[in-house]
């Protein structure tokens, strides 16, 4: 199985005032396609900025990041926001969705950025919020869906482009535990349907859906094991 996302010796450093803080110290790191894989780590660890720099969100001080055969390392914003838009769908904790807008307009966004016409746009999104389990909730509001739906009109938006990976955050963080539940039987799915899924999340029983834990610990690789 060909790698999806390759890290060789990646360093992430921020100057603060005359100092400069290492926050990953030389990761180094390869995702098959089609791998179910959790994020995990303290608060400080750097699991939260090796994400963003997997979601092309940054760029590393050094190493090298190779997307799906392309080196993103070194490339400026513009071109960032193109392969996030081509190759990357993202489910955050807060949803970020639209507020004015319906679930259905929530979920084209993506295509408007990447400038498909609006006919394809509509049957898409209908298709997306029908496979995640909204097909009558499409005309309705955030504020008028739960917090269940909202992710998963979140998770539709992911989808909709037919991005390489998805990058959830915390997924479940603002949820029950019947509606995480709810929500990681669709992450499940999602990844039996060929996806290639990153979670990042703290917490072990989410982490135990994913068929692979990668545990940082001081800005380092602390273990990278497979529990399927």
């Amino acid at each position: 199985m060909e790698s999806i996302i390759s890290l060789e010796n990646i360093v992430r450093n921020f100057p603060l005032g005359k100092e400069v803080v290492k926050v990953l110290r030389g990761i180094t790191l390869d995702i098959k396609k089609g791998e179910y894989v959790a994020l995990m780590g303290p608060s400080g660890s750097g699991k939260s900025t090796l994400m963003n720099l997997l979601g092309c969100l940054d760029t590393p001080t050094s190493g090298s990041y190779l997307l799906n055969g392309t080196d993103v390392s070194h490339l400026n914003d513009n071109e960032l926001a193109e392969i996030r838009n081509r190759e990357i769908g993202f489910v955050f904790q807060t949803f970020n969705l639209l507020p004015r807008s319906t679930a259905l307009d929530n979920v084209a966004l993506p295509m408007v950025y990447a400038g498909k016409p609006e006919k394809e746009r509509i049957a898409r999104a209908e298709k997306v919020l029908n496979d995640v389990g909204l097909a009558d909730r499409m005309d309705h509001k955030p504020n008028e869906l739960s917090g269940g739906q909202r992710q998963r009109v979140a998770v539709g938006r992911a989808l909709v482009n037919n991005p390489s990976i998805i990058l959830a955050d915390e997924p479940t963080g603002n949820l029950d535990s019947t509606t995480s539940l709810e929500i990681m039987n669709l992450f499940d799915e999602i990844h039996t349907q060929g996806n290639t899924v990153i979670i990042v999340t703290h917490e072990e029983d989410i982490a135990a859906h994913a068929h692979r834990i990668i545990r940082l610990k001081d800005g380092e690789v602390y273990s990278d094991e497979r529990n399927r």
